[in-house]
């Protein structure tokens, strides 16, 4: 493979790849069942119990 055909490569389907890759993560991190987790992270700095101090 050569240089200009990798890059012609990476600029159309690695571009939609990545494309797809983003919004997949993104979907999934929105998902209804992950809303408990996300706000429980949220929350953890704020909790007595995981303070070291």
């Amino acid at each position: 493979m050569t240089y200009d055909a990798f890059r012609h490569f990476a600029d159309s389907w690695g571009l939609l790849f990545m494309a797809l890759c983003y919004l997949a993560f993104v979907g999934w991190a929105l998902l209804p069942r992950n809303r408990e987790r996300s706000d429980a992270a949220a929350r953890m700095i704020f909790d007595k119990d995981n303070q070291d101090g």
